[in-house]
């Protein structure tokens, strides 16, 4: 590299390997194999390391007149669903040459700065999870193909919507207690105004008022173990209700942790006295005793559905409609109420 040099060349780089710049270019680009040796693409991609050598990517993009890079906007990091809905789209994305730029939503479901100087500049597309609808107007994502994951289809800004079908997840939640034999409910809700949670709400709601003498109280957390063992102790000692729930609905996992920390401090034992629900079905799901009866959510398999549904908008295709399915995994945490 010529001295005084800020950035080294893909000549550089052809010059140390000792090959040509079109080899460099194949290797760099991924797509040597057949054309170059396996021996020579070490040796390029070795030269490249040692060089400190970036592609152009600027010069490349507009030859190929796209980006190929996505924008991936999710709530916050506070949980590993997430990392799951980014592995993925992830996985999709690079099958097709793209790359997937991951950005937590400082405000969670509120608007999301702008990442970029200029988001349509730097963007072939936006999936965004779990977020209202109106939160990508910062980064003018309604004006770049857009794909939302778990949002209202009926109000969605975005060209295609992927959801899981969180409705069924409450339906087995609900006839699994009630098969139980649990007539007394407590909904431990997210204190989030997101389309996902009203969902969840309302079928609860639904199904439990479709039973005689059945009843449901409603309490709303952050979701947070803190949170939810404020909330949920001041709702299981309510002295204004004759009685006590024997069944927690919660919204999340980690609701559900608050709760069970909760009872332990009001010497309720899990689940002889009261029966516990989560949603997610996280790491902490089975790190709890006993362990936690929760609907499982394919969280990668949401990223994919939702990097495909981009892809699909990015080709003019129609996306692939329905719901992702959703699974009650059953473990110690629900019982038959005691007689």
């Amino acid at each position: 590299m010529a001295r005084g040099s800020t950035r080294p060349t893909s000549r550089d780089v052809a010059q140390a390997a000792g090959v040509s710049q079109a080899a460099v270019s194949l290797v760099l680009g991924d797509k040597w194999r057949g054309r170059v040796s396996e021996t020579t693409a070490e040796r390029v991609r070795e030269a490249a390391r040692e060089l400190g050598y970036r592609p152009n990517l600027a010069a490349r993009n507009l030859r190929l007149g796209r980006t190929r890079t996505v924008l991936l906007v999710v709530p916050a990091l506070t949980t590993e669903f997430f990392a799951g809905v980014y592995t993925g789209a992830a996985r999709v994305a690079a099958r097709h040459g793209f790359g997937v730029v991951l950005y937590p939503s400082p405000e969670g479901v509120g608007p999301a700065r702008d990442p970029f100087a200029s988001a349509q500049a730097a963007l072939d597309g936006v999936i965004a999870s779990s977020m209202a609808a109106d939160a990508l107007t910062a980064i003018r994502g309604d004006q770049l193909p857009l794909v939302m994951l778990d949002s209202d289809p009926d109000g969605s800004l975005g060209a295609a919507t992927v959801n899981l079908d969180i409705r069924d997840g409450i339906r087995q939640v609900t006839e699994h207690l009630l098969a139980l034999g649990h007539r007394h409910f407590l909904h431990l809700a997210a204190d989030i105004p997101s389309w996902t949670f009203r969902v969840r709400a309302r079928e609860l709601a639904e199904r439990v008022a479709s039973v005689p003498g059945a009843s449901l109280r409603t309490a709303a957390a952050p979701i947070s173990i803190e949170g939810a063992l404020t909330a949920a102790e001041a709702a299981l000692t309510d002295t204004a209700t004759v009685t006590r729930p024997t069944a927690v609905v919660c919204d999340d996992d980690k609701l559900a942790a608050g709760v069970y920390k909760a009872a332990r401090r009001l010497g309720l034992r899990i689940p002889e006295d009261v029966s516990v629900t989560g949603l997610d079905d996280l790491a902490l799901a089975t790190a709890l005793d006993p362990e936690l009866t929760t609907v499982r959510l394919d969280a990668e398999l949401f990223g994919e559905r939702g990097m495909e549904a981009l892809l699909a908008v990015l080709e003019g295709r129609t996306p692939t409609d329905g719901d992702i399915p959703v699974e009650l995994v059953v473990r110690g945490s629900t019982a038959r109420v005691r007689g």
